[in-house]
Formats: structure tokens, sequence, C-alpha cells
């Protein structure tokens, strides 16, 4: 027991160490660029990020078989039929290998904002996420604003005045 404790204690350190080094990475993103990419929706048609300059982002990175993203998808949605237009657009990237998944998810959820498909799993590491799902606030600039990790809300009224505020942000504060 004491040999799988010396093992077991300094690998925990080493991974609670890397979780913290990523959370901080992540953090301190705020306010630089998003890294570009270049995605296929479910169509096939292309995505782009640096396509939506001009609008608020919401990127979020999910997979169908994680459980705390199902649960936040319907919240997405409510909150994408209110804001979508111009000025706002929402991009879940599913991390899925399974095409046919992600179309059978998408069917049962009846999702109508752009789901696009990273099945080679670039995405995550170009964000340094650590997890499942990740949110992503990306100002009209193209820059991270906001960064949240796990499931959310997003039809909560102080999530939907959040965005409201940053797509009628003055155009000084753009």
């Amino acid at each position: 027991m004491k040999r799988f404790l010396a093992v077991l204690l300094p690998l925990a350190a080493v991974l609670g160490t890397v979780t913290w080094l990523q959370i901080q990475q992540s953090r301190s993103r705020l306010g630089y660029p998003a890294p570009d990419f270049a995605l296929r929706d479910l169509q096939g048609r292309v995505h782009s990020l640096s396509q939506q300059r001009g609008k608020i982002v919401f990127l979020n990175l999910w997979a169908t078989w994680c459980p705390p993203c199902r649960e936040e998808m319907p919240s997405m949605e409510k909150l994408y039929r209110q804001l979508a237009g111009p000025d706002f657009t929402m991009l879940a990237v599913s991390e899925d290998t399974d095409h046919a998944a992600v179309e059978a998810f998408v069917r049962e959820m009846r999702l109508s904002f752009p789901v696009l498909l990273d099945a080679a799993g670039n995405l995550p590491h170009r964000l340094g996420i650590t997890g499942y799902p990740e949110t992503f606030v990306i100002d009209r600039q193209g820059n991270i604003v906001r960064h949240f990790v796990g499931p959310y809300d997003w039809s909560d009224p102080r999530y939907v005045e959040y965005f409201r505020s940053l797509i009628h942000a003055p155009a000084a504060q753009r």
C-alpha cells in the first residue's frame, strides 16, 4: 500500500499542477485573439471564425457523449433564438468522430444554430480547454473576452442581458 501511495501522490500532484496551469493559460488568453479555424457544418458548408468578424460569437465546444453538454443545449437554443442576427452568432463545435451521432443529436434537440464538426480534435488544443463543455465569448474584433467552463443555463436573464450588452455596446467599446 505504501508503494502505491508513493507513486499515486506524486502523480496526483503533477496532474493537479498541469490542470491548474491549463486553467491559468486559458484565463490569460482573455483579451487576446481567438485562433482562427475553418470547420464544416452538418451540411458540408465551411464556417471560419474570421468570417464572423463584426459579430459577437458564442463558441461552444461539446460532445454528444457528454451529459453536461446535453444539459446545456436547450438553453443555448433559447439564447440563440433570442439573439441571432447580424450582430450575434453561435457556433457549437462537436468533438465527436461519429458524424451520424451528431446529426441524430441535433435532430433530437431541435437545434437551429450552426453545429460544426472537429473530428480531428484540433480546436480544443488550440484553445487550451480542459473538458467539455467549454464556451468562449469572442468580441467583434475576434478577441476572447470570456471563458466559461462547464454547463450553464444560457437562457438565464443574466446571461441574456450580458450578451445584449455586448451587442449594443457603443462603438468605442467594441
